[in-house]
């Protein structure tokens, strides 16, 4: 009998979390026997939780997801460069005797954004939002040379502490805090990072829209999102966070297993529920 692998999820509120499909679909593509469950998790009990999974035999691995990630962050363990910069963590494997704490998401927002044959390198970027969505796929953005990055955010001082953190870590980058008083700013890619994207109507930043533009949104839902819905009204080349929620999970499974899987399957069987 094949090992049993015990992976999981874990956050507040868990209900409703994707997770344990997406992965249990990698798994049978890849023919990998694993139990994967959703944790419901109080704040105080968040590290006793990961001590006691991670207590064991058979325990490999955990996601994290909100209001986790900036603790896992705080935990023992060896922390990839991207995690520790961010100050967040949404995978965690057990290496020998000690943890291994990355995030995956930037990477996985910048393969989705590949796959839809969406350009970074020389283009203008606007990020609404300012918070812990936005800042998941800040470092792996600049990774990619894009010519500008601006920040839009509703309080303006959390937009501003946000890029002195980047421009002090990244002297070459051109980044900035979106103003008021901005005629000419036409973004190629507008990012929606605000919660604002899920919460009733979408109120949209000053801009500039042309149908040529890609609006992408952090946030999925297997309804149309707000920001998404506004979005459409400009342009054709408008996504949820959907395909990013899978190519995260697929390079989180490949931190476990050393193989990543295939992830168009997992997004068609997705988009079937």
């Amino acid at each position: 009998m094949s090992k049993i692998f015990k992976l999981g999820v874990v956050g507040n509120p868990i209900e409703h979390s994707l997770s344990p499909f997406i992965h249990s679909r990698f798994a049978r593509n890849e023919n990998i026997s694993i139990s994967y469950e959703a944790f419901k998790v109080e704040e105080n009990n968040f590290n006793s939780f990961i001590k006691e999974f991670f207590s064991h035999k058979d325990s490999l691995g955990l996601n994290i997801t909100l209001p986790f990630k900036k603790s896992a962050a705080q935990l023992e363990g060896k922390i990839s460069e991207e995690a520790k910069i961010i100050a967040a963590v949404n995978t965690i494997k057990k290496e020998s005797r000690s943890l291994y704490l990355d995030s995956t998401d930037g990477a996985g927002f910048i393969d989705d954004l590949k796959s839809k044959g969406v350009v970074i390198k020389n283009q203008k970027i606007m990020i609404i939002g300012a918070g812990a969505a936005s800042e998941s796929i800040l470092y792996k953005i600049i990774e990619e040379k894009p010519k500008q990055i601006i920040i839009n955010n509703r309080t303006e001082d959390k937009a501003v502490s946000l890029v002195k953190k980047y421009k002090s870590l990244f002297s070459d980058i051109d980044i900035n805090v979106a103003t008021n008083d901005q005629s000419d700013t036409s973004p190629d890619l507008i990012i929606n990072g605000s919660s604002a994207g899920l919460t009733g109507q979408f109120s949209a930043p000053y801009l500039t829209t042309h149908k040529d533009q890609v609006f992408y949104d952090l946030n999925y839902s297997l309804e149309v999102t707000p920001f998404c819905d506004w979005a459409k009204a400009i342009s054709p080349n408008v996504y949820d966070g959907i395909g990013m929620l899978v190519n995260q999970a697929a390079y989180s499974f490949n931190n476990w297993f050393g193989v990543k899987p295939n992830t168009d399957k997992a997004l068609i069987d997705l988009k079937s529920l």
